[in-house]
């Protein structure tokens, strides 16, 4: 009898006896790495989404010069955001000037031309300056992900581990710092560090976005630290840090990567919304949110110079999230493979075979 009071039928005991044996076989001699590999890879979103990504991250930090301390290594792209090229007329709509030279139709026509994005008001390739502005903002996501996945990683396991009178005053200050509005303690931080630069504008967003991750963290310790496992090494005479560090954080490791991913797409967001309210990277800085928050007024008339900078935006963020998708299935021990009929088909006949 099943949970509905229906008889089972042998057919379904025997597919549900061969999905299970699917399922142990898939992942037997593997170890815990490759199991999460291969069920990431599994997630075409995913992994259509760490393609993309990746070449994002690889087409804009070649495209321009980078420097390296003293070391200049050259970009494919002929301009820089310092040249300041002749605006261009020719092939303009209705006068405008600046218009992009991107061409995706067939034939001699096809190709990115002079100045793909279009030129802005003096003149600058917009293409050098989104190139710029993505890196600018890459930077500042991968920059906060690190300091507020540290932080929260810190933070929640000495609060979960000791418990007690440390639990009680690290979760107070995490209730203080998530009942005061982010918003307004980011724009009023991010105008000073602004300022000074990216990187320490990204070091103080960093600074306010780890209370949920060290939550997380504080929860898995809690329900960690009762294990057998934990016990064990007690007894083997194991100290409290490697406990922490070789026993229970490598269990809790899936969770917390899955977070600072979603930290990272919230961090391009925030980044952005600073940026265009004038709160975050300022000038002669570029950012994809400055370069929107400095030709809003050109969307009507010149609207490709709002168009490629939220194209990146949005590409950049829907593929981390897809990404952290991925690797909370991949994590997930509860996650199963989607039985297909090819897998029932030759189930059912080995479960003949076998009979």
């Amino acid at each position: 009898m099943n949970l509905f009071g229906r008889r089972q039928q042998p057919t379904e005991k025997i597919l549900s006896g061969g999905e299970s044996a699917i399922a142990n076989k898939e992942t037997e001699g593997l170890s815990q790495g490759q199991i999460v590999r291969k069920r990431f890879f599994r997630h075409r979103a995913a992994v259509l989404a760490l393609v993309m990504v990746s070449s994002i991250v690889v087409f804009v930090f070649t495209a321009l010069d980078t420097k390296i301390g003293p070391i200049r290594i050259p970009g494919w792209w002929r301009w820089t955001v310092e040249d300041i090229p002749d605006l261009r007329y020719e092939d303009c709509v209705g006068g405008t000037v600046g218009c992009p030279t991107l061409s995706i139709r067939p034939g001699a026509s096809f190709g990115m031309g002079t100045h793909p994005f279009g030129q802005d008001d003096i003149g600058r390739d917009y293409f050098a300056l989104v190139m710029n502005g993505a890196r600018r903002s890459l930077m500042i996501m991968f920059v906060i992900g690190a300091v507020a996945g540290f932080i929260g990683v810190v933070v929640g396991s000495i609060s979960g581990f000791y418990g007690k009178t440390v639990d009680a005053v690290l979760m107070r200050l995490v209730d203080f710092l998530q009942t005061v509005p982010t918003i307004i303690i980011a724009a009023v931080i991010g105008k000073a560090a602004g300022r000074v630069g990216p990187i320490f504008l990204a070091l103080f967003l960093g600074l306010l976005g780890w209370t949920g991750l060290a939550r997380l963290v504080r929860a898995q310790f809690l329900s960690l630290r009762e294990m057998e496992f934990v016990d064990a090494a007690r007894v083997a005479g194991a100290s409290n840090l490697r406990i922490t560090f070789k026993h229970i954080l490598p269990n809790a490791v899936g969770q917390i990567i899955v977070v600072i991913t979603l930290i990272m797409a919230g961090a391009i967001l925030t980044e952005t919304a600073l940026s265009y309210l004038g709160f975050g990277v300022v000038a002669p800085d570029v950012s994809l949110g400055l370069l929107i928050s400095q030709y809003e007024s050109a969307f009507t008339t010149r609207p490709w110079l709002f168009w490629w900078p939220g194209f990146f935006i949005i590409s950049i963020a829907l593929c981390v999230n897809f990404i952290g998708d991925g690797l909370r299935d991949a994590f997930d021990p509860r996650q199963r493979r989607r039985i297909t009929k090819k897998d029932r088909l030759q189930a059912k006949v080995a479960s003949k075979a076998g009979a």
